[in-house]
């Protein structure tokens, strides 16, 4: 189905070619009725055909799409996304429809003679207030979501984790009992030290690094971010979530999981996009896929930009307290 579909598009982009083609030949001639109305069947043609391609690729290319939010707070991007989407996808719709049907219904005709039309203050303040207000309104509702993320002063009983990054790797680690990190800065990096913490301040002796994420299941999680070298960007796609790394600074965000990954596994979306893949792989000989939860670098931060992925583990609040018990802290590594 997906070659058909690479077929429509190299025909529609030949039928454009030899369309302007055969503009570029029509210099000083005179277009007849009937050549008219021959192009206006075209349109509504075309019309046809770009409406096929556009529900087929809503209908049978949605697999391609991501999940619903993993975390609580992405329920409000998806809002946001899903009111866009719609909103465009209506005024598209309707606007595509005229712009091919008025091709052909006022295609040049020898009796027609053209209505001269100046302005109209009344279609003019229609089409701004409405697009203005709609903004206003979408722009206003993205800001709320944006503070509502990014307001961490009363997260006092979430779980602090720091993500350091670094050409072409994530590291991280978990503030202990006391709940604060201890500070970080690359000129201590030494030795088994690789994320730079400053082992003189109290907080950082109960500290624990980690190669991969053990996230519980309905608790806030703090996140802070530094970088070692260059700019990257922490990319938590199904839980809507991404901010950039910056050498020499500390950026943040919070989010809380809302399903465990074996929760994920099952959502019928997942399903559906696992099958999908897992066809690909088989016939590449390769061994199946299995759905995780990833940390992804959306910078391209240098030449194995690709291989910054970090394994993101969500599960119920039991299992996480076994599994961040058993981390050792930075005082028993570093010595």
């Amino acid at each position: 189905m997906l070659a058909l579909f690479y077929i429509f598009i190299g025909v529609a982009i030949g039928v454009s070619f030899w369309q302007l083609t055969r503009i570029m030949n029509l210099r000083g001639t005179i277009a007849t009725d009937k050549d008219n109305a021959t192009q206006g069947k075209i349109a509504l043609a075309f019309m046809a055909f770009f409406y096929a391609i556009m529900i087929y690729c809503l209908i049978f290319m949605n697999v391609l799409m991501l999940p619903e939010s993993a975390s609580i707070e992405g329920e409000h991007d998806d809002n946001l996304f899903n009111i866009t989407f719609w909103l465009i996808g209506i005024v598209q719709f309707i606007m595509q429809f005229l712009i091919f049907y008025f091709t052909f219904k006022y295609r040049g005709k020898k009796e027609n003679k053209a209505k001269f039309f100046a302005d109209s203050h009344k279609l003019e303040i229609i089409w701004t207030i409405i697009p203005a207000v709609v903004l206003v309104l979408l722009i206003g509702y993205g800001l709320w979501q944006w503070n509502t993320v990014m307001d961490l002063s009363d997260d006092d009983d979430s779980i602090v984790i720091e993500v350091y990054a670094r050409q072409f790797d994530w590291q991280a680690r978990y503030a202990g009992e006391d709940n604060t990190l201890g500070l970080g800065n690359v000129n201590f990096i030494k030795g088994i030290n690789s994320i730079g913490v400053d082992m003189n301040d109290e907080n950082s002796q109960d500290d624990k690094p980690v190669r991969e994420l053990y996230l519980p299941k309905g608790k806030k999680v703090h996140f802070k971010f530094r970088s070692q070298d260059v700019l990257h960007s922490a990319y938590m796609p199904h839980f809507r979530a991404q901010m950039n790394c910056v050498p020499g600074m500390v950026t943040e965000f919070g989010f809380t999981p809302k399903y465990t990954t074996a929760e994920m596994r099952q959502q019928s979306e997942v399903v559906a996009k696992t099958a999908v893949i897992n066809k690909v792989r088989k016939a590449k000989g390769e061994d199946p896929y299995e759905f995780d939860y990833l940390l992804l670098c959306n910078k391209i931060c240098g030449a194995s930009h690709y291989n910054m992925q970090m394994k993101i583990t969500v599960v119920e609040q039991a299992e996480y307290d076994k599994w961040i018990a058993e981390q050792p802290t930075l005082a028993t590594i570093i010595k």
